[in-house]
């Protein structure tokens, strides 16, 4: 797949999420294989206003090219001055948030609401594209709600003004992740684009992905809850797809392994405090599926120390070794 002047190998990318894709997890999944990264939304009126934590969100690290820098906003000239901002980290790509059915995002006419005013989206999409010599790449919805499912028309426009690939989440923003995810809309986006389109929604295992990209015909797969405490996914979907191999489930020592790999990462990236503060979700997530999981996510939530997370995985070793 060619996004732009990008060449991207593989077909799983790993979606923005707030408060979860931050740089050590996102290297994490590019380890395990995924085609491209990207960042956390950041703010593009904060930007303009020079706010530090939203430059810090945009930290790259080298390992985790190629990566995008995902900004949010409505206001056009706003967001190009946001987008050259965000060149100075050297992102491979820039994603514009059109698809986020955050009530805080939304109710600012930012995120998803872009999506009620296709017009407004070209020129924000035209402008960020005239600002930056990278590629520009747009994350749309369904649509508002069940009377205005106009991700077509918004892909349409989007590819009009410059962008040059799309994602489309199957769901609108009233839906916000539930029920499951419509994948005839993304099939529709794909005929109607002449760009890449990447498929969103309910991107579990291998199977979906696999699933996804026959029945819709897009280019790639979006995975983003399913990556929750599960980065394997990304080689899992890589070995099903280029060698029709199944991967299985990691066993407890792989995934205790590779979650103390990723805390420390966060540990040290923030600092055992903040980092063992945000550690506490993704434990929560990575425990998913084990024996005695319900007492140790309660164990999980009150994780101070990186040597508390040690002491509680020894214990979980050894409740899910017994018969």
């Amino acid at each position: 797949m060619k996004i732009g002047n990008q060449i991207i190998k593989g077909r799983a990318v790993l979606a923005p999420m707030a408060g979860v894709t931050d740089l050590p997890f996102r290297q994490l999944c590019a380890s395990f294989g995924a085609a491209y990264v990207v960042t956390e939304m950041v703010s593009a009126k904060a930007l303009s206003f020079s706010d530090r934590k939203s430059d810090a969100l945009m930290e790259l690290a080298e390992q985790e090219h190629p990566a995008a820098i995902q900004i949010f906003g409505d206001d056009p000239e706003i967001m190009a001055q946001a987008a050259r901002l965000a060149c100075a980290h050297r992102p491979d790509m820039i994603d514009i948030n059109m698809g986020c059915p955050a009530p805080k995002i939304a109710n600012n006419g930012s995120g998803s609401a872009l999506m009620k005013n296709p017009d407004l989206c070209g020129r924000i999409v035209e402008a960020v594209k005239k600002a930056v010599e990278i590629p520009v790449t747009v994350k749309i919805r369904k649509g508002w709600d069940q009377n205005s499912i106009n991700a077509v028309e918004v892909a349409t426009v989007c590819a009009q003004a410059g962008a040059d690939a799309i994602a489309v989440h199957g769901r609108t923003r009233e839906q916000m992740y539930t029920p499951p995810a419509d994948w005839e809309i993304i099939r529709q986006v794909k005929n109607a684009v002449p760009i890449p389109v990447i498929g969103n929604g309910d991107i579990v295992d291998a199977r979906c992905a696999a699933a996804m990209l026959e029945q819709t015909g897009c280019d790639a797969v979006m995975v983003g809850r399913g990556a929750l405490g599960n980065p394997w996914i990304f080689s899992q979907i890589n070995a099903y797809l280029d060698h029709d191999t199944l991967i299985s489930e990691p066993g407890i020592y792989e995934k205790v392994r590779v979650m103390l790999q990723h805390i420390r990462a966060l540990c040290d990236y923030k600092g055992e405090p903040h980092g063992m503060r945000e550690a506490r979700k993704h434990v929560g997530w990575y425990l998913k599926g084990m024996r005695g999981a319900a007492g140790f996510r309660r164990e999980a939530g009150m994780l101070e120390t990186f040597s508390q997370l040690v002491d509680l995985t020894q214990r979980m070793i050894t409740e899910n070794q017994n018969p």
